[in-house]
């Protein structure tokens, strides 16, 4: 084969044996997994709030926005329930670039894989010890689900894996709500027919084993925008899309139809500024429609303590070295004022 085979990767039972979740611990991401999975089994009508780094890339900085975020969300309790983005690994559309803590939890070092899947389990359990918050993570790899998932309470499934078998399947496994992006071209068949598959059981391999799954019924779709053919972004968050989708839904005869509004991405054509415009008008949608408000469980918003980005060698504490973030001004006066868009 042309490739080194570098080291061999600890199996997940062994790194939780390593870092363990204690038993406060995992009572509170029970607590938190409740109150998540009301949201999308309709018996909550607060909104969820996916919101966080577009990829945490270093401890010090992601702790001390998810302390401000802790503060933040108990404003906003009532009408809000947040879930931070703790992504750890990132696709990469030409597989170049810095793809996330999982593979160089030093960004300006070499990969190593395995500090990386020390150093993310420590980053999710240091998190959820010091705020609370039991985190969502997006799934790139499926086999490596296993080293997180006594500490995720969402996953998501990117646009680029979403026609995955593997990733698919693996969803169908999980006990937690998993969201399905519509694939960058746009094809919303594609994110249906991946939460069909998702939804119901199947035998597969797995980590080496033959497993069975039992179907996760909270799977979901994320509307991230598309990009067309001239490479050109276009949102799939106004009414009429949210009116569409609400259509196929009753069509595909799917268990607890249910939307996440992905606010940047192309949605927003990357423009991070307008996260704040695209999360408002889709709050203005769900009034206009009960259909609407019922199928709409939430938005994902990229937010960090520093406006926009840097270079993956940037020195700036705070401000993302991928796509563009909300600083953390921003981002409190927005959630602010989203809760109180969901008395009216």
């Amino acid at each position: 084969m042309n490739m080194d085979f570098k080291c061999k990767l600890p199996i997940p039972l062994e790194v939780k044996k390593m870092y363990p979740v204690t038993p406060e611990m995992q009572k509170q991401k029970e607590k938190n997994d409740e109150e998540i999975k009301k949201i999308f089994r309709g018996e909550s009508d607060r909104l969820l709030l996916i919101i966080g780094p577009c990829s945490a890339d270093r401890e010090d900085a992601v702790l001390d926005y998810m302390k401000r975020l802790r503060d933040l969300a108990k404003k906003v309790e009532n009408e809000i329930l947040i879930v931070p983005r703790l992504y750890t690994n990132k696709p990469r559309t030409t597989g170049q670039g810095y793809k996330g803590m999982l593979h160089q939890p030093d960004p300006n070092g070499a990969p190593d894989m395995l500090k990386g899947v020390i150093s993310i389990r420590k980053l999710h359990m240091d998190v959820l010890k010091e705020t609370g918050f039991s985190c969502a993570d997006e799934m790139l790899y499926p086999d490596n689900f296993r080293y997180l998932s006594d500490l995720l309470s969402y996953v998501a499934v990117g646009a680029r894996s979403v026609e995955n078998q593997q990733h698919r399947l693996t969803a169908s496994g999980i006990d937690a709500p998993v969201g399905m992006k519509n694939p960058t071209g746009g094809d919303l068949s594609v994110m249906l027919n991946a939460i069909n598959a998702a939804q119901h059981g199947h035998v597969f391999i797995y980590r080496g084993w033959e497993v069975e799954s039992h179907g996760n019924l909270l799977t979901h779709a994320i509307l991230r925008g598309f990009v067309d053919d001239h490479g050109i972004s276009h949102p799939n968050y106004h009414y009429e899309d949210l009116v569409y989708l609400n259509e196929l839904y009753k069509k595909s005869g799917l268990e607890n139809p249910g939307v996440i509004i992905d606010c940047n991405h192309s949605n927003s054509a990357k423009q991070y500024l307008e996260q704040v415009r695209i999360a408002k008008e889709v709050l203005h949608s769900t009034r206009h429609n009960p259909e609407i408000k019922k199928l709409v469980k939430g938005l994902m918003i990229e937010s960090y303590l520093e406006d926009g980005c840097q270079a993956v060698d940037g020195k700036e504490y705070g401000k993302s070295i991928t796509d563009p973030c909300l600083g953390w001004e921003k981002t409190e006066k927005l959630v602010l004022e989203l809760a109180e868009l969901r008395k009216l």
